[in-house]
């Protein structure tokens, strides 16, 4: 196969496989999303929906936690990791939203990524989950799927992101960033596949024998 052939086999097949997207992180709004894929970083999805019912019950607008002593939401968010960095995190954006924004999450990647700890790849999953705008997030996942699967070539996120966005038309790429996730989660995973055991490497490389 072409990389071009590999790559509609991927979109086709993992439609086929996960037919709904829904959103691994639960949220109820655009500023409880940001929230929780800031706790993402370096943290399971998991981890962080058994953690944020208690973040959004004291404050879930950002107003309400504008307010919250930055030690509250530390105490609150501490299983998720790195919690100094991210409390200050969450109380500094939600005063911006506040002060710039009336209150308000922009659906915009250049406001989105000039809040405190809000990176490109939060700014994406935002911008595509919440406002339904084409972004294409590159987690670690879809980086390692993307070299198994010779999608690309690229050695950061960067590259990765611009080269699935040639290779998939605009339209899916919401959609088939969550799919590869699943995949890379259900499947394709870090030590659950070698390259050749999975589905989906069978399928994409059936001559290959060797460990990818």
């Amino acid at each position: 196969m072409t990389r071009a052939e590999r790559a509609a086999h991927v979109d086709r097949r993992l439609e086929e496989l996960y037919p709904e997207t829904p959103i691994p992180l639960d949220h109820r709004d655009p500023f409880t999303l940001l929230v929780a894929v800031l706790l993402s970083a370096q943290c399971t999805d998991a981890r962080v929906n058994t953690v944020t019912p208690a973040l959004f019950k004291l404050a879930d607008t950002p107003a309400k936690m504008a307010k919250v002593p930055v030690e509250k939401i530390k105490e609150i968010i501490r299983p998720c990791g790195l919690s100094p960095r991210k409390s200050q995190a969450i109380r500094d954006l939600s005063q911006i939203l506040v002060e710039k924004h009336g209150g308000e999450v922009p659906a915009d990647f250049e406001a989105l990524e000039e809040l405190p700890g809000v990176g490109h790849k939060t700014a994406s999953v935002v911008m595509a989950q919440a406002f339904g705008v084409p972004a294409f997030p590159v987690d670690t996942h879809i980086h390692r799927l993307a070299k198994r699967w010779k999608l690309s070539e690229g050695r950061n996120v960067e590259q990765v992101e611009r080269d699935l966005k040639k290779l998939f038309p605009r339209d899916r790429w919401n959609a088939l960033h969550l799919r590869i996730i699943f995949c890379g989660r259900e499947h394709c995973s870090a030590r659950g596949c070698d390259g050749k055991s999975c589905l989906m490497c069978r399928e994409l490389f059936p001559p290959r024998t060797k460990p990818d």
